[in-house]
């Protein structure tokens, strides 16, 4: 769970430092006292996008510290080389410039690699989520999410992947005739060109050292007629071998008077007869040395021939060679197309016939779970106040996709008599906030993840629907830790965690506070929210009658 949030520098909080608990935790305060900076400062370490905007007006960076407390030894841990800790610290820098800092645990990680982990540490729920419920594209994937079918979701894309890549291979094989002669004539035409240069693997790479050898013999030969006088020597001198000879006779006659000289020949007898063998190879190299001008010729007449197949066909005589291969390959494909294309066609009804049936599979999973999901979410909708709601999963078949072949839409009737329609269609925004929290709790069932943050997911219910609401959510909170944003006093007065966001203004400066709440502390907030700014004596009553309750 969230235990910890240290946030400093973003937009109105120079700094605050905020402590979780289990349970209920509740945040209110004034309409643009910072409540939503809070949340965005918890989406930043989960790593969701950071603007330059968040950070405070005079300062050069922002930063979020969260300490998460009971988080389990997630595989993510490992692949990504980060030291496993149940008291997990994520940090984020985020500066002016663009630049973005993550840190879990010490190590440093990319954005993108923090959000796979933040998916699996919190789930934030907001007035957004009333835009994924009506888009019908989400709401297989909310069933799944509930039917826990990934095993047959998995069985399933195999087959289809298979399905796929042999309808795309038909597509590759079927042309028109015309279109068939032009291709198998320009392969011919490769085929040949490239034959014809009877090219060996690498032959580019000899003839180019070889070439180079050539065009810089006079140099070379210079170089080794002077590296052979140097070691053999000359008229003028005789020579590091002949030195080195000389030096070891020298030495050879002082060990005759002490053992201590014996170390210092044998070093130099050695290295006169690595100097012998080295002058010997020296001036083999220079008498095999040789130049011609017919063989530079001839190189440079087979590299200008590799020269424009490698422009065509590839970066070396390899790439050629392979090029010519794949060419041979496709030229023998087309020619065979018709036989080839009939065992494609056998081929593929065969693999449409196990998809289907892995579709069939998982569509009558589906089916079973939408009606469990229906049921389950108009069990949580009666608690809600909602009893007379209907709610059904309708389906549509559907050619096979990637999803299998079935096509979910959610349809209710808010009122009784009233024929099902899609969600956007019949949902007050009262009703729709009440139906997302029934079906986040319902969906929650199956989720391993332990923070739930609700951001004022409240909007647009009151009176006897927000005291259900209240319920419903510490009804969650007994087994999740929830974190919620919210206006209505029911709410706050079911928390086990009251904290009050504050706005104040210092030496012409914003700044926000979070403060826990103690009981008389609740009872004037309850009482602001309940009755305004002016708070009464029959404001405060009615608070402490609520937290009493």
């Amino acid at each position: 769970m969230l235990s910890l949030l240290h946030i400093e520098n973003i937009a109105v909080i120079e700094c605050a430092e905020i402590s979780f608990d289990r349970g209920f935790n509740v945040l209110t305060g004034e309409t643009g006292a910072g409540k939503s900076i809070v949340i965005d400062a918890i989406s930043a370490i989960l790593g969701e996008r950071a603007y330059r905007d968040m950070i405070r007006t005079g300062t050069q960076a922002a930063s979020v510290r969260a300490v998460f407390t009971g988080v389990p030894e997630l595989p993510w841990f490992e692949e990504n080389g980060v030291e496993y800790d149940s008291e997990t610290v994520i940090q984020r820098q985020i500066h002016l410039d663009g630049k973005n800092v993550c840190r879990v645990n010490g190590s440093l990680v990319s954005v993108s690699i923090l959000r796979k982990l933040g998916i699996q540490l919190i789930n934030i729920h907001g007035q957004h989520d009333t835009a994924s419920l009506f888009d019908e594209d989400n709401h297989l994937t909310m069933l799944d999410a509930f039917a826990d079918n990934q095993q047959l979701q998995a069985d399933y894309q195999e087959k289809y992947t298979a399905v796929s890549a042999l309808r795309r291979e038909i597509d590759r094989m079927t042309m028109d005739e015309g279109e068939k002669l032009r291709r198998m004539e320009t392969l011919r035409y490769q085929i040949a060109e490239i034959e014809k240069a009877e090219l060996e693997p690498g032959e580019d790479e000899v003839l180019e050292e070889r070439r180079k050898i050539l065009q810089n013999s006079e140099k070379l030969s210079d170089g080794l007629n002077d590296a052979a006088e140097c070691l053999y020597g000359g008229e003028d001198s005789d020579g590091a071998a002949g030195l080195l000879a000389q030096a070891e006779y020298a030495l050879s006659r002082l060990v005759r008077f002490s053992d201590s000289f014996s170390s210092l020949h044998d070093r130099v007898n050695d290295l006169k007869y690595q100097v012998q063998d080295i002058a010997e190879e020296v001036r083999n190299a220079r008498d095999e040395l040789s130049y011609s001008a017919d063989e530079l010729e001839q190189i440079e007449s087979r590299l200008d021939v590799i020269h424009k197949l490698r422009r065509k066909y590839g970066a070396t005589c390899g790439d050629i060679l392979e090029y010519l291969e794949k060419s041979k390959k496709e030229l023998d494909d087309i020619e065979f197309a018709d036989d080839h294309l009939e065992r494609l066609k056998g081929k593929l009804k065969k693999a449409e016939k196990q998809a289907w049936d892995a579709a069939l599979v998982l569509r009558k999973n589906r089916q079973e779970t939408a009606q469990k999901l229906s049921e389950r979410i108009l069990t949580e909708l009666a608690q809600l106040d909602m009893p007379r709601v209907q709610f059904q999963c309708q389906f549509q078949e559907q050619e096979l996709g990637s999803t299998g072949a079935d096509a979910v839409a959610f349809y209710m009737s808010a009122n009784a008599g009233e024929a099902l329609k899609p969600l956007s269609k019949v949902a007050s925004g009262g009703e729709l906030a009440r139906i997302m929290l029934a079906m986040k709790n319902v969906l929650a069932e199956k989720d391993q993840v332990e923070t739930l943050i609700f951001d004022e997911v409240d909007t647009g219910v009151s009176g006897r629907a927000a005291q259900k609401v209240a319920e419903k959510l510490r009804s969650v909170a007994a087994h999740k830790q929830v974190l919620c944003v919210t206006h209505l006093p029911q709410l706050a007065a079911l928390a086990d965690t009251h904290l009050l966001i504050a706005k104040s203004e210092r030496d012409g400066r914003t700044y926000t506070t979070v403060t826990p709440l103690d009981l008389e502390g609740r009872k004037r907030e309850l009482a602001r929210i309940i009755g305004g700014a002016n708070i009464t004596e029959t404001t405060l009553k009615s608070a402490e009658e609520m937290l009493c309750q």
